[in-house]
């Protein structure tokens, strides 16, 4: 069975080995892919463990990948025919993509909050300047506050 598609460890062997003779970037319903040509093969850019070309929703972050990832910096090819940048791609929608970001950036804030509060804490139980406050007064004026408390339970005071 032949592959269709080209894999980015193989494209950046090609790029090494300058076997490269030029990329395009092609706007598919929903996305840009990369066309590739080296010998006289001409294939896509594949996704990871599958035959299947890759996909980027953005322009922008194509391009990005060329140049940054596979260190292509010339394009010979932007076509923009077949894009429809409104089409649905299957398995692709994540309306709560936004939330879960919320949700993860907001837990990392309170790690960091945690951990600092652990750290200054943990310092402090160093510090031989600390004055430890023995737990036979603590006890003692807890029970004086519980007392204190249903007293004013009892007489009705708030």
């Amino acid at each position: 069975m032949t592959t269709h598609t080209i894999d980015t460890a193989t494209v950046k062997r090609l790029v090494e080995a300058r076997a490269l003779r030029g990329a395009a970037i092609i706007g598919q319903p929903g996305g840009w892919s990369i066309m590739l040509k080296y010998g006289t093969e001409e294939r896509p850019l594949g996704i990871q463990r599958a035959d299947k070309p890759r996909l980027w929703r953005s322009l922008d972050t194509c391009v990005g990948y060329l140049r940054d990832e596979l260190r292509i910096v010339k394009v010979d090819l932007l076509d923009a025919t077949q894009h429809d940048a409104e089409s649905v791609l299957p398995g692709k929608s994540r309306p709560d993509a936004a939330e879960r970001m919320r949700n993860a950036f907001a837990a990392a804030e309170h790690d960091r909050w945690f951990r600092e509060q652990v750290e200054m804490g943990l310092k402090e139980a160093d510090d031989p300047a600390t004055q430890w406050i023995p737990h036979e007064s603590v006890e003692r004026d807890r029970a004086q506050w519980r007392a204190d408390l249903a007293r004013q339970t009892e007489n009705g005071d708030s």
